[in-house]
């Protein structure tokens, strides 16, 4: 990985290095679901519907990467 650091100060998240660019990307996502990451923000856990989205992204990254070695996914098929 690059020199790329992070920096969370009062629930606001500062990015450097590899995060300086960022690609807007639209997502389809299920009204239950959006009014889960809203009450999230709502309450403090991420600043908005971007960081919680990014945040289950890199969740989501580094779970792969941590069974990938031993394990297929469920979804893929050959």
């Amino acid at each position: 990985m690059s020199d790329a650091w992070v920096v969370v100060t009062h629930g606001s998240v500062s990015y450097q290095g590899e995060y300086d660019k960022m690609e807007r990307v639209t997502l389809r996502i299920p009204k239950q679901q959006i009014e889960e990451v809203e009450r999230m923000v709502e309450t403090g856990e991420y600043p908005n519907r971007s960081e919680a989205i990014r945040a289950a992204v890199r969740d989501m990254i580094n779970e792969d990467n941590s069974e990938r070695r031993d394990k297929k996914r469920p979804w893929a098929r050959a």
